[in-house]
């Protein structure tokens, strides 16, 4: 049965993205900060940097590097994760991620912007863009990953819609031991969701908190 997955980073104080981007540091200026321990194991160095060393840290940190690629049908994101605010007027911008991307499926990009002519790339990338409700999205994503489970990508705030709207079963986030006291917070409006999810905590070697919620039966 397919479920709808999403994994996110945030900090001690709860924020799950940063301030100060630019089309030449998109990301912003902590960005690296609150993504160290991931992008510092061998599963992202392998699957997003293409390093076949097999360097890179293992542990929890990598376990959970390595589920956030597994049973993947298709790929939910907003448009500033695509690029497209940084790069709007840009018929000819694909993405941040070169001609082979690390998502191997359709990848589904919210935009306003739409419509816009689907884009295949190498590896079995497929951007689609749509402006339709999140559910709607959900239903096509739903139904093109065949079985497999659909991932929610981010950014934070198309995260959030799905979460404050019900839709995800399992939430997984990396809690960098650090504070940034800005940028997008992740938590809010979320109340309860101890409730409907159970929630687990887990303390890598790094000092990453992994915090995951996964549906209850409602039997």
């Amino acid at each position: 049965m397919t479920r709808v997955r999403i994994d996110l980073f945030a900090s001690l104080d709860g924020y799950a993205s940063t301030t100060d981007r630019t089309p030449e540091n998109p990301m912003g200026e902590d960005w690296g900060r609150l993504t160290a321990a991931y992008a510092a194991t061998r599963t992202f160095r392998a699957r997003v940097l293409g390093d076949t060393s097999g360097a890179g840290t293992t542990g929890l940190d990598d376990s959970h590097a390595a589920a956030h690629f597994e049973g993947i049908g298709a790929e939910i994101m907003g448009a500033a994760m695509f690029g497209l605010h940084a790069f709007p007027d840009d018929p000819d911008w694909r993405g941040w991620w070169g001609d082979r991307p690390p998502f191997g499926t359709p990848v589904y990009v919210l935009t306003h912007t739409a419509p816009r002519p689907s884009i295949p790339m190498e590896g079995g990338t497929t951007f689609h863009f749509r402006s339709t409700a999140v559910e709607d999205v959900l239903a096509e994503a739903t139904d093109a990953a065949g079985g497999l489970d659909v991932r929610v990508g981010g950014g934070v705030r198309t995260a959030r819609d799905f979460l404050r709207a019900g839709l995800v079963d399992d939430l997984h986030v990396m809690i960098a031991p650090i504070l940034l006291g800005r940028g997008t917070r992740l938590w809010d409006d979320l109340r309860g969701l101890e409730l409907t999810h159970a929630a687990r905590t887990e303390v890598s070697e790094s000092g990453t908190i992994h915090v995951t919620f996964t549906r209850q039966d409602p039997s």
